[in-house]
């Protein structure tokens, strides 16, 4: 089936929505529309078995034993229905259609009826009869063709697609919670394959495909069509998972109707409820949503973290709770098979995963924070291939910038130890008309360039080579020494000292006596702490010293250094500083030359050190893309800025003239 037949069949089935027009918001559409021609595809696919389904079911429904298999047998597909109902009869007793059409769905086997109950298929019905609409959109959809022979399960996969996509068009401002634009997909999709092309390309080849967020099953049939196209043979496993009942739905139906095993998509939270815990996938793609928090799945999933470790799927670290996309990440990389040894099932050596994400997985946290430390994970285990920078207004419900990360646990040999970067950013081009907040979309020959320049994995303007230590850095802590002058007697540093809560909360006469020490001690300035306390005679606690301290004095370059009992410097916390050290640099060489000649008396803490490699320093990785392709612009000359300005000023002279005149 061509594109323009699909998208034709596509079309007559979406004219259901002239019925509908009035009683249903344009977005609803779908609603209907989606779950009728799943209903109608799957009565086409089952009507040569189904006088064969019913005779078993009547002969053994009496023995009180599970059907499932054997009516799974008679039907040949996974799935069955039991009714003598079809659409042709149910319009034969029309003052009865909607009782039975309910109890048409409800005859058929528990994985497809899930799909109906998903969709709210019966408040559906309700609705249509309460608008006398029912016996009409039936009638349509029993008009339409769509047995076996005449519309194959890829064709009838596409027409799903496209009637998913028109749906999502309609919904506008809501589409970006469940659907990914088709240009994303694609791009997205063919950087997954592309360096497997020649793999792929093996007859009877078997791979799997899994989708943590699977949404309308976008992905999964993207990937579908990519392997269809380059081999026809070749069989493509789809899993997913996805959290919205109705999404699930519209994927599970999308599913069902390629021929796909259904049992393989599971509704829940992904992450704090892994329906496919003990799976391992050859191929891997998602869109996260982008800065969501995990609030409601934060208890479960610190608890596998605290639990499990790198047992589990998030031993690197956890990103802060205002953005889970991260987790996604580390779910998908819990999912790649071995790289050392191939799977025994399929003989693959490991796996590939393509994930949309925003910039904030980039470069949020400093170093030792979660997400840093996801980042030192990925980079540190070589996992990452590529980050390609897409352009804003791609997406329908948001106009930030986004990023595909692919990563993969066998890379070749030229990309091992190296990270690329693309920035496709300025490949686009307007749309006719705006999608909620899509502006802009990728052609074909957008697609074909940036996979080209991945393919190519050169160096040139738009595409960078790094080694994936260029990423990392070393955070050190520079200390510079404590001088402090102490001015006992001054009356702005008393009031303050007495208005402190830590102050008014001793004992009455200690406070009276800390006072008339102060008023005691012979000089307004001292510039050495230790010749302070042996003016100040009173026996105090540390804390109660430092409290002292914080009001009556402050840093002076000219003070004597303040020194521990061991006589060393005591470090000044109001001049700590932080140096990010590349860790291709050596930590003192940088030291020497980029601090000491501007603080000769600070000094290095060597106690803060790496958790992991205990080295002086924490480690921490940040990916600056954007820093990597900036381009410097001078600024125009003063004589060409003057020459525009006489310009203009002559022009408003002569209308003056005019205007006089």
């Amino acid at each position: 089936m061509t594109q323009t037949n699909f998208s034709s069949s596509a079309a007559f089935i979406w004219s259901v929505a002239d019925l509908l027009r009035g009683d249903y918001k344009q977005a609803d559409y779908g609603k209907v529309i989606l779950p009728f021609t799943l209903l109608r595809r799957l009565e086409c696919v089952l009507e040569p078995t189904k006088q064969d389904v019913i005779d078993e079911y009547e002969a053994r429904k009496h023995l009180d034993i599970p059907l499932e298999a054997f009516l799974t047998k008679k039907s040949g597909q996974s799935f069955y229905n039991t009714s003598p109902y079809n659409l042709a009869s149910l319009l034969g007793d029309p003052n009865n259609l909607k009782d039975n059409l309910e109890a048409y769905i409800n005859d058929f086997s528990a994985n497809t009826r899930e799909i109906f109950e998903r969709y709210k298929f019966i408040e559906q019905l309700d609705y249509l009869d309460e608008s006398d609409l029912l016996f009409k959109v039936v009638e349509k959809f029993m008009a339409l063709n769509l047995k076996p022979d005449v519309v194959t399960n890829h064709d009838m996969g596409l027409i799903f697609e496209e009637l998913i996509r028109r749906f999502a068009e309609a919904s506008n401002e809501t589409a970006g919670e469940h659907f990914t634009p088709r240009d994303i997909v694609r791009l997205t999709t063919s950087l997954l394959f592309s360096l497997d092309d020649d793999v792929l390309k093996k007859p009877g080849i078997v791979r799997s495909l899994y989708d943590p967020t699977a949404g309308t099953g976008g992905f999964l049939s993207s990937g579908s069509e990519y392997i269809h196209e380059i081999n026809d043979q070749a069989k493509l496993v789809t899993f997913g998972q996805e959290l919205n009942p109705e999404s699930y739905a519209i994927c599970k139906a999308d599913m069902l109707i390629k021929g796909q095993p259904v049992e393989n998509i599971k509704y829940g939270n992904t992450l704090s409820d892994d329906q496919l815990y003990d799976q391992k996938f050859d191929y891997m793609l998602s869109n996260p949503p982008f800065g969501v928090e995990w609030k409601k799945v934060e208890k479960a999933v610190k608890e596998e973290h605290s639990l499990k470790g790198y047992e589990g799927r998030f031993g690197p670290g956890l990103p802060r709770v205002s953005d889970g996309s991260l987790l996604f990440l580390m779910h998908l990389i819990s999912k790649m098979r071995p790289a050392e040894k191939a799977d025994k099932a399929n003989k693959q050596l490991g796996s590939r995963i393509g994930i949309i994400l925003n910039g904030s997985p980039l470069f949020t946290g400093g170093a030792g924070s979660g997400e840093s430390e996801i980042r030192r994970y990925i980079l540190e285990n070589d996992l990452l291939e590529a980050i390609i920078a897409l352009p804003t207004d791609m997406f329908f419900n948001t106009g930030i910038a986004t990023y595909i990360w692919i990563l993969s646990n066998h890379k070749t040999a030229e990309r091992k130890g190296k990270v690329q970067l693309i920035n496709a950013t300025a490949m686009s081009e307007p749309m006719r008309k705006s999608l909620g907040s899509k502006r802009k979309q990728l052609n074909e020959t957008h697609i074909k360039e940036i996979n080209r320049l991945y393919g190519d994995f050169e160096q040139n303007k738009v595409s960078k080579l790094f080694d994936t230590t260029d990423f990392g850095f070393r955070r050190i802590t520079v200390e510079r020494p404590l001088q402090l002058a102490f001015y006992p007697h001054d009356e702005n540093r008393l009031e303050a000292l007495q208005a402190d809560k830590a102050f008014e909360k001793l004992p009455g006469l200690l406070k009276t006596e800390i006072l008339e020490a102060l008023k005691a001690v012979p000089e307004d300035e001292l510039l050495d702490r230790e010749i302070f306390k042996t003016h100040f005679k009173v026996k105090l606690t540390a804390a109660q010293f430092k409290l002292i301290q914080k009001h009556i004095s402050e840093h002076n370059d000219n003070a004597v250094i303040c020194t521990d009992k061991k006589g060393h410097p005591e470090p000044n916390p109001d001049l700590r500083d932080y140096e990010n050290i590349p860790l291709k640099e050596d930590i003192q060489t940088y030291f020497e030359r980029e601090v000491l000649p501007h603080v000769p008396d600070a000094w290095i803490d060597q106690n803060k050190t790496d958790d992991k490699d205990g080295k002086t320093g924490i480690v921490g990785y940040e990916i600056p893309f954007n820093r990597h392709f900036y381009e410097y612009t001078p600024p125009r000359a003063l004589e060409e800025i003057d020459a525009d300005l006489d310009a203009v000023t002559a022009d408003i002279l002569k209308l003056l003239q005019e205007v006089h005149a």
